[in-house]
């Protein structure tokens, strides 16, 4: 599999396949995959859209391509709240003492 191949793909807006899509993911989190290539693929995706597929199969590429915990060991439900974080981070400031007053 080439990344030229699928920047290619996207670019003539077809739907990238699962393989393909975790291979980008991938080879990005590994450093095998230049940010110029990875700048393509996101310029043909900003044109040509994501289908649902590809949106779920990159939503689980980028999941499982880093480090999880296991929260089985915790008692009870729990919550998952994702940012980017950073200096504009504002979704935490609101949404974490909203969740934290109610009880489950």
């Amino acid at each position: 599999m080439r990344m030229y191949d699928i920047i290619e793909k996207k670019r003539d807006s077809e739907e990238l396949s699962k393989e393909e899509i975790n291979y980008f993911v991938n080879g990005y989190v590994q450093n095998e995959i230049p940010d110029y290539q990875v700048s393509a693929l996101l310029m043909a995706i900003y044109f040509n859209g994501l289908t649902d597929n590809e949106l779920v199969n990159l939503s689980f590429a980028m999941a499982n391509s880093g480090e999880k915990i296991d929260l089985s060991g915790i008692e009870g439900k729990k919550v998952d709240k994702h940012s980017t974080g950073g200096v504009g981070d504002k979704t935490t400031l609101i949404v974490a003492p909203i969740v934290a007053s109610v009880r489950m």
